[in-house]
């Protein structure tokens, strides 16, 4: 509970910093235990340049774009009732997970090194796949609940922006 805390308080100071750092390392992890776990890879086996290259995009471009759409759509849709939640989430799915997964994809792609023809290629075969594992994973109640009640738990808005340099305590 204590290292819950200290995140609260590090996100409370240094939002945007510690949301491109989580995301980095949620990423980052991800693929150590897809290696370790899904794969079998063992110490030995591990490919330590792909884990990098993983943190590396959740870093450098998905922390920073899926945290700055947290704030356009805190700032499109205030408020954390049941309606607003939904209306978050239909937005998120509909109007943002599309337009991601076409950048992500492709960027992924050519940080694996594939020609653009091949990376064209692997795009039109995945992107309707990814798509339709996004919907089911992205519009699931849960999803729906947590941008409802996670801002109970916070005692502010987890999509909310931070306070500006005028409005901040000095």
């Amino acid at each position: 509970m204590a290292l819950w805390r200290a995140y609260q308080r590090a996100l409370a100071a240094h939002p945007w910093k510690v949301q491109v750092l989580t995301a980095g390392s949620l990423m980052g992890l991800g693929d150590v235990i897809s290696q370790q776990l899904v794969e079998r890879r063992g110490l030995h086996g591990h490919q330590f340049t792909r884990t990098l290259t993983m943190a590396s995009l959740g870093c450098g471009f998905v922390g920073p774009v899926v945290g700055g759409w947290y704030r356009v759509l805190d700032r499109l849709i205030p408020g954390t009732t049941k309606a607003d939640a939904l209306k978050k989430m239909l937005l998120d799915q509909v109007g943002f997970a599309p337009c991601f997964l076409g950048c992500f994809l492709p960027l992924v792609g050519a940080l694996n090194g594939l020609s653009a023809q091949d990376n064209w290629a692997k795009l039109q075969r995945d992107y309707p796949d990814a798509l339709i594992t996004n919907y089911y994973a992205g519009c699931c109640p849960v999803c729906c609940c947590d941008l409802e009640l996670l801002p109970v738990l916070e005692g502010t808005s987890t999509l909310s922006l931070p306070p500006t340099a005028s409005s901040s305590p000095q």
